[in-house]
């Protein structure tokens, strides 16, 4: 297990609230709060806010949407969509 710490970019997995148990990218990092995404309920044209000590660090996946979130990219709800399927898919989850 790691005890990594959730960045720009990163999938966590929401352990409180009404999305507990949900793959999400951090979209944006405010303080001790997360923005948080999954381009189907939670759109990122409206994240969810979250503290970190309600999310679990996933994974840094080496794809298309981090890098475009990390250069200040505009970054798709389909693109989001597609890629944690596919990171869900892998079986390789951190």
């Amino acid at each position: 297990m790691h005890n990594e710490i959730p960045e720009l970019g990163d999938l966590v997995l929401s352990l409180r609230g009404r999305d507990a148990g949900r793959v999400l990218y951090v979209v944006g990092v405010r303080g001790d709060d997360l923005l948080l995404a999954d381009g189907r309920v939670r759109m990122i044209e409206l994240p969810k806010r979250k503290k970190r000590k309600h999310v679990r660090w996933a994974d840094r996946p080496e794809d298309r949407v981090r890098h475009k979130l990390c250069l200040g990219q505009k970054v798709l709800n389909s693109e989001l969509r597609k890629a944690i399927a596919a990171w869900s898919a892998t079986g390789d989850k951190g």
